[in-house]
């Protein structure tokens, strides 16, 4: 049987995204290694001024922070374009959280099992404003100490119906895995009765 051919009149749904996280948890890492367009982003150079000030302990390897934001662009399916907006993982940049957050649908909470404390600021940011995510685990090659996703529940006191999924930022195939767990989760607060009617025009 010939599959219908795609109206080429329709305009897909647009849906725009947070990527949050602590710092060097590798939000730039996951919008660079899934958008379809050529990422923007606002890296800078560590320097000598941002000593005392960033915590870099667990990621004393990096050398570049996001300043503002990383932007990129996915399109899930014919229906589904997701818009990417990284945040910037430092307390000093928290400030433009409010700004990014406007209009968004969801979020993905990236965590560092290195560093893992450095999600509750995110988690919590999401639980107040009543923003629907996921909490993706970056599962680094180096010597990072590994957890089971139970622990990494139990640690972050995850509320039962929020997902929480194993990935490599640095792989599409992992990130897009990512993104698509956040839709789901959306799609399914969406159906909820007691879901802002906003949302759902």
């Amino acid at each position: 049987m010939a599959s219908k051919p795609s109206d080429p009149t329709r305009v897909p749904t647009a849906l725009k995204i947070l990527i949050a996280g602590g710092f060097g948890a590798g939000k730039t890492t996951m919008v660079a290694s899934v958008s379809e367009i050529r990422p923007l982003q606002t890296e800078e150079l560590l320097t000598e001024a941002s000593t005392g000030v960033d915590d870099v302990s667990g990621v004393e390897q990096k050398t570049t922070t996001t300043v503002a934001m990383d932007f990129g662009r996915i399109t899930i399916d014919e229906e589904i374009v997701l818009y990417l907006f990284g945040t910037p993982g430092q307390d000093r940049f928290w400030f433009l959280w409010d700004e990014l957050a406007l209009g968004a649908l969801g979020a993905v909470v990236l965590a560092d099992t290195r560093r893992l404390e450095d999600c509750f600021q995110s988690i919590d940011y999401f639980e107040r404003r009543g923003t629907p995510f996921v909490v993706a685990v970056n599962c680094f090659d180096d010597d990072a100490e590994e957890h089971t996703p139970d622990e990494v529940r139990e640690a972050l006191d995850l509320e039962p119906d929020v997902p929480l999924v194993l990935c490599d930022a640095r792989s599409r195939a992992s990130s897009k895995a990512v993104l698509i767990a956040l839709v789901q989760h959306v799609m399914a607060q969406l159906r909820r009765p007691t879901w802002p009617v906003a949302l759902v025009r």
